[in-house]
């Protein structure tokens, strides 16, 4: 006998696909806290108990965080990025440094040979939202500025394979950031990414590839092509 009926598994999976959808959509960002269970029965019009089991299975596919007491809140964009959050939230430093080189610098050459001039507007824009968001001296603004603009980079690359991967990385990625700025910006820490975009804008793919490259590795304090050793923010 079936511990559901097909009509309620249908309309579980449903309400799954409407929640998966707010995450994908940038309705609900990573690190929001979703409407209350109340709050969804009402704005999808289904049972308190078909909310609660679509809720728990976006939970444990690695989408949702459900805090006793706070709230449940989105950690993850898709399936495969609250895997890999998951899976590789405790990895060493540098091997995270080193997945995004080695991502990072081959997304960096293929911008500089495919970049369209939409792509350049929005590069420029995102550096300097990225100068900005450092001035400003809100340390989580410029993580996200800062993970938007190597975002924007890879999607210039425009490969299909390439984006979504990187894009399932992006808050991991952002943890890795966060702890190596800290709460406070240093002044003396600022990492120019100037030369990268103007390398991708002169379609210089040695330059572009070796730029971005040398970042991750800065981050740790390690000696690194195209950076100076004292800068923070990847």
């Amino acid at each position: 006998m079936p511990l559901t009926s097909p009509r309620r598994s249908a309309l579980v999976d449903q309400v799954i696909a409407q929640l998966r959808n707010q995450i994908t959509s940038g309705e609900w960002p990573v690190g929001s806290r979703i409407p209350t269970e109340p709050e969804l029965v009402e704005l999808m019009g289904v049972a308190r108990n078909t909310v609660r089991e679509a809720v728990r299975a976006l939970a444990h596919n690695g989408l949702l965080d459900i805090r006793q007491g706070s709230g449940t809140y989105v950690i993850a964009t898709s399936e495969l990025a609250g895997v890999m959050h998951r899976r590789f939230a405790g990895a060493e430093p540098r091997h995270i440094a080193e997945l995004r080189s080695t991502l990072e610098s081959s997304a960096a050459r293929l911008a500089a040979e495919r970049r369209t001039e939409r792509d350049l507007v929005q590069l420029d824009a995102l550096l300097a939202r990225r100068e900005e968001a450092w001035a400003g001296g809100d340390a989580e603004v410029f993580v996200a500025a800062d993970v938007s603009l190597h975002m924007a980079v890879v999607t210039a690359s425009h490969n299909d394979v390439l984006i979504e991967l990187y894009a399932d990385l992006g808050e991991l990625v952002a943890d890795w950031l966060r702890a190596d700025v800290g709460t406070v910006l240093d002044p003396a820490a600022h990492l120019d990414h100037a030369r990268l975009i103007e390398a991708i804008r002169r379609g210089d793919g040695d330059a572009a590839a070796s730029e971005a490259a040398g970042y991750p590795f800065v981050c740790l304090g390690k000696d690194a092509p195209g950076a100076a050793v004292t800068a923070a923010g990847g």
